[in-house]
């Protein structure tokens, strides 16, 4: 979804993108300060759904910033740190997003964790850029207590995302059912 700068939707966006930062920051700083006898990670497998924010845009007229939605799965290696992940981007265009991570527990509910793997745009101008990339994504894993319920929010840096040059960053977050 293309928008104009001067309209109020852009100052919105950014109102909530930040909100979404602070969000998860303070969610951080929460679960930062629980401790537990033994920080297992959080368990389970995933797949979710909520809105993406395209942070960043390129020099050409086909590469503003862009709002899309985003579905989100986890595959959890059990006994492992590590998961595979993956993320379509639906907008304007699509880009499929799959990546590897290692899983930090925080707490037994708590994961950070960084992901390494690849950007993918699929036709059009995509909150993640319009060029096939090299991305990274760190993000947060929070299962909800006594549920099957995940409250995930991650970003997305896709270097190199942009056919004018440059990295296309992205801003998602979204609530998931473990399966």
């Amino acid at each position: 979804m293309n928008y104009d700068k001067s309209s109020g939707l852009h100052v919105q966006l950014k109102a909530l993108s930040a909100k979404l930062v602070l969000f998860m920051a303070a969610g951080l700083a929460v679960v930062g300060y629980q401790t537990s006898a033994s920080a297992q990670a959080a368990y389970g497998s995933y797949i979710g759904v909520g809105p993406a924010f395209g942070l960043t845009e390129g020099s050409q007229e086909d590469e503003n910033r862009q709002v899309a939605g985003v579905v989100a799965a986890r595959y959890k290696f059990l006994r492992s740190p590590i998961s595979a992940r993956a993320q379509a981007f639906i907008g304007d265009g699509l880009t499929l997003v799959p990546t590897v991570s290692y899983d930090y527990p925080l707490n037994w509910q708590t994961d950070v964790y960084l992901g390494a793997g690849a950007s993918i745009p699929i036709g059009g101008s995509t909150v993640l850029g319009n060029k096939t990339s090299f991305a990274l994504q760190p993000g947060i894993d929070y299962t909800l207590p006594n549920s099957n319920l995940v409250v995930f929010g991650n970003a997305v840096i896709s270097f190199g995302g942009y056919r004018s040059g440059g990295a296309a960053t992205s801003l998602q977050g979204g609530v998931g059912l473990r399966f």
